[in-house]
């Protein structure tokens, strides 16, 4: 994640913070060894939490990239080399509606987050399993 992907999040919820209900941090192994990655996640979790926004450290990003259906096997771009895979290290959920409840699943998710928080765990991780 580059300090231009942190500044879009960050206008990105700046422009329309209500609609901002969930940032997923993904990271594997070796981004845990990534000393400017850690950084841009610790401005990440401070952000949402003075704007109350949900976070959650998701672990095997190309998992995620799979359950939310993008292209993990990057083919050759156009200019003969391959293509990158999506940056997913933070990902902002956003909700249309009016109100977040509308959608069960986003409901649960908001509701795991929360009850984290109740047990002192302010970002919770969930480990997402190769198929």
């Amino acid at each position: 994640m580059t300090l231009e992907e942190f500044s879009a999040a960050e206008q990105k919820t700046e422009s329309d913070p209500d609609n901002v209900v969930l940032c997923l941090l993904a990271a594997d192994e070796d981004d845990d060894r990534d000393v400017a990655l850690q950084i841009h996640f610790t401005l990440i979790q401070a952000f949402c939490c003075e704007n109350d926004i949900n976070i959650l450290r998701v672990s095997n990003p190309g998992r995620l990239a799979e359950l939310l259906l993008l292209e993990t096997d990057a083919g050759p771009a156009e200019s003969g080399g391959a293509a990158q895979p999506p940056d997913l290290h933070c990902v902002l959920v956003t909700n249309p509606h009016s109100s977040q409840w509308k959608d069960p699943a986003l409901s649960q998710l908001i509701c795991f987050c929360r009850e984290s928080r109740y047990m002192d765990q302010w970002v919770p991780v969930i480990n997402l399993p190769e198929r």
